[in-house]
């Protein structure tokens, strides 16, 4: 059974948490997780102006995600940084590409979910997370969030993301302020709960 984590990072917070929801992935038994990274639209002039290929280096490895992948996928897991409350334009370059798999239906029926990441405590992480499911429930997808199961999306002795809606992390202004413990936990939980829900509809 494979799951696939389809994500851009820019800095690198969305790269952490799909690592960690990779690993609640393989939690479950049988499961196999495979991470993917949608390709650039910016330029590597623009890239170096926004400091960005440096923190890029660390995830470069992860092999850029065909469109067609995602119809042998028993899940796909979606990971996309918030731009203005909505996901970002690489991650809606790519989505946009899959008419074929939507005229083929090569999508109904199979789970999908999205995690995020945002600058600001309330930057649009749920709105971000929300406007993706459109997207994918025109695919004819089954969606699945972050169910309030996951206790640490109640917490409030810290600073956290996590919505019902799915994982979410806050970057900082300057995005200085990596995925804490708890969103990590709140990621793998997610990787772990698609993946399950994944293997009884492949029953």
């Amino acid at each position: 059974m494979k799951i696939l984590i389809v994500y851009y990072s820019m800095y690198g917070h969305i790269h952490r948490l799909a690592e960690a929801v990779a690993e609640g992935v393989r939690e479950v038994k049988g499961a196999k997780a495979e991470m993917r990274r949608v390709p650039e639209t910016l330029s590597e002039d623009i890239l170096k102006k926004m400091g960005a290929v440096e923190a890029q280096k660390k995830f470069v490895h992860i092999p850029v995600c065909a469109v067609d992948e995602l119809a042998d996928a028993d899940a796909i897991i979606f990971g996309t940084p918030t731009r203005f409350g909505n996901m970002c334009g690489q991650m809606r370059q790519f989505l946009d590409a899959t008419g074929q798999l939507w005229v083929k239906g090569a999508l109904v029926g199979k789970v999908g979910s999205v995690f995020t990441s945002s600058a600001t405590q309330h930057g649009g992480q749920e709105s971000t997370i929300l406007s993706f499911h459109i997207t994918l429930l025109h695919q004819g997808m089954l969606i699945a969030g972050l169910p309030y199961s996951f206790q640490g999306q109640m917490r409030i002795d810290e600073m956290t993301g996590g919505s019902p809606y799915g994982t979410s992390t806050i970057a900082g202004g300057q995005g200085e302020r990596m995925p804490s413990e708890n969103e990590l936990s709140a990621a793998r939980f997610q990787g772990k709960y698609v993946a399950t829900i994944a293997a009884k509809l492949a029953k």
